[in-house]
Order: structure tokens, then sequence, then C-alpha cells
């Protein structure tokens, strides 16, 4: 009998997080013929996922540009991805969250009348401006997939609303938490993987520390800069240090190299790969993001996590408590990072808050359903 070919398709590092341990619970099933095609949406943190997790790509589309447009960026997407499932011919294709390549993925396959697998499902804000464009991007794939792997409840009710059959929601748990708590074991066996810290966590040495990640387009001008100036008045408290990857993207790079420029108590350092990301996660006492993936992280390790948005697609933490959604006004983040600081009952209420976004095994899970699907 010849074994299905299931074509998982991504093109970022949170979707290359996201999706190794799925490809790695695919790759144990001999009954499955797992292949692999990235778009290269982002090159450089992408390859260091890869690299990290030991994943060859069997399709290389390496369709970045600089300052690419969204237009532009979706029509390159969805003729490279056409080619490549004219090639493979895959009987089931996987994406996963809220990518372009993962809504192209999903529309190339539809085109095809091929079936697609949506990991990271149900993920809802309410706002389609807020994640931008995001928040759209996850609303296409629903209709067009027949397998959702939701998360959590939370996420397959936001299905069930929209009228997804609930025969095909399956709650599987985040497979972040199976990426995180795998690197995390790795690092402890193997410290060299994330040693590229130890001089500034040295020099950092009794000062608490809060990890900062900011990307938006949504934060992209006036909320940069606050956001910006917020890390300015932080890294004036006695005590403190600031460790702040800074995205590549000139967006953010510029405002903040212009406002944290030659503060000692702040490492504006580039982009780390995902095992030095873990290890500053650990280390870190309080994280401030606008990202979505280090909601889900932090959570995991009893890190209190500042949201610097106004609305969030993962309110299970919020609802936990484990995050806080605080938006990018300069008062507002200042006020919030003392507070927890100074308020230790405040801190470990976070801090050990529930994590609501899974257990370790959502890979597992997601590649039986996947085999179950084809009558495995």
């Amino acid at each position: 009998m010849t074994r299905p070919i299931v074509l998982t398709v991504f093109g970022t590092r949170p979707e290359a997080i996201k999706l190794f341990p799925v490809i790695r619970a695919l790759r144990a099933d001999p009954r499955i013929d797992t292949r692999i095609c990235v778009t290269a949406q982002h090159r450089g943190m992408l390859d260091q996922v890869l690299d990290i997790a030991g994943v060859t790509p069997d399709i290389d589309l390496d369709l970045m540009e600089p300052g690419q447009s969204l237009d532009r960026l979706t029509a390159r997407l969805l003729t490279g991805l056409g080619e490549v499932m004219d090639a493979v011919m895959p009987q089931r294709v996987i994406v996963q969250g809220d990518t372009a390549t993962a809504m192209v993925g999903a529309l190339a396959a539809y085109y095809r009348r091929v079936p697609t697998a949506h990991v990271e499902a149900g993920l809802r804000s309410g706002d389609i401006w807020q994640p931008f464009p995001e928040e759209v991007n996850r609303r296409i794939v629903a209709p067009i997939a027949d397998l959702h792997f939701a998360p959590t409840e939370t996420a397959a009710n936001a299905l069930l609303r929209e009228n997804v059959d609930p025969r095909t929601i399956h709650v599987t748990g985040n497979t972040v938490v199976d990426a995180l708590l795998a690197t995390r074991a790795r690092i402890a066996d193997q410290p060299g993987l994330a040693a590229g810290l130890d001089d500034l966590l040295a020099r950092f040495g009794g000062k608490r520390i809060v990890l900062v990640t900011t990307h938006r387009r949504e934060n992209f001008g006036g909320g940069m800069e606050s956001i910006a100036r917020a890390i300015r008045r932080i890294a004036g408290r006695e005590g403190l240090a600031v460790i702040f990857p800074v995205h590549p993207n000139p967006n953010v790079r510029t405002v903040m190299e212009r406002e944290l420029g030659g503060l000692d108590n702040v490492a504006a350092i580039d982009p780390l790969d995902y095992p030095h990301f873990i290890r500053a996660l650990d280390a870190c006492d309080i994280v401030l993001t606008d990202s979505g993936g280090v909601q889900e992280e932090a959570p995991a390790l009893g890190k209190p996590v500042l949201v610097m948005r106004e609305t969030t697609e993962r309110p299970e933490g919020v609802a936990a408590g484990t995050a806080r959604l605080i938006g990018a006004d300069e008062d507002r983040i200042v006020t919030e990072i003392f507070n927890l600081l100074d308020d230790k009952a405040a801190y470990q209420a976070m801090a050990r808050a529930h994590n609501p976004f899974g257990d370790g095994h959502a890979s597992t899970r997601i590649a039986g359903l996947v085999a179950n699907a084809f009558g495995l």
C-alpha cells in the first residue's frame, strides 16, 4: 500500500518552533510519507530553528524580500506553493497559525481539492485589525480546513460559533509547550546550546530581569516610540536590567537604537536563536511583549506576562491570570512593571497561575489524528 503524503508548509520562526515537534511525531509513524516545504517568509530566524531542531526541508521556496508588501508576498506564495503541490501531489496539507504562508497554503490546497489540517486553530481576538493581518489569515483558513487542532477549549468554542463542524475540531493543547519543554530539557543536558548568554547573565547577576519582545505591525510608529520611552524609564530603576532581543524590522530597530543606545543595564541585542531565547525566558522575572507565542511560552515557566496590545487572540492566559493586557501607553507600561516588582503577592499570583496552553503532548495527539484521518 502506498503511504499517504502529508505536506507540512511553513515559513516563519514561530511556525517552525510550533511545527518541529509535529514533524518529529509524524516522521515517527512509518505509515506516513512526511514532506516539508518552507517558504522562508522569515529567512534568518527560520533557519536558526531548523538548524537547532534538525529539520531539513524537502523544498525551500526562499521567498523573503526586504520590505516586501503583503500583496506581493501573497501572490508569490500562491504561485510558489501551487507549483509545489502540483509536483508533490500530497493527500493532506498541514499549516500552522496565522501567517500569510498558512493562509495561502490552505488556499492553494483548496484549489487542488487537497484537505488541510490547521495546527493552532480557533484563536480569535474579535477585531480584524488587531493583530493585523493575522486575525483575518486565521479566519480564512477556518472554512477551508477539515481538521482543526484547537489548543484550548476556548479556541474550540470560537470555531463552533463560526459553525465549524464539531466532528472536525480536536482540542490538543498547544505544540509550543511541547517545543519549549523539549528544548529546555536539551539545554539542561547540553548547556553549550545556550552558552552565548553566559557573559550577559553574569553581568546582570543579582538584578531582576525584564525580557522584552516587540514587533507587531499595529505598534509601528507612535506605539513603538511609546514602548521605547517606557523601557528607558524602566531601565532607570535600581537593581533592574532589561534583555531585549530587537527585531530586525527597521520600524522596530531604528526606534530602539535611538532611544536605548548607551544604557548600561539594557542589553538591546540581536534576535536570539530558540535555545538562547528559552534560556533568557527561564532567567527573567517578567516578560513584556506584544508577541502571540510568548504569551503561551512564558506561563509554562511561571513568568508573568504583560502584553502590549489592546486585544489578544489568546484570552486563556488573561482569564487564568498568567497574562495582562496593558496596551502600548508609556505610563501604563511603566506602572504595570513597577507594580509587579513592588507587590510580591501580585507577582506570585501571576507566576503561579495555571498554564492553560498544554501539557507537552499536543504533537503526539496531532500525529495520531492525522493518521486516523487516513484510516490508518
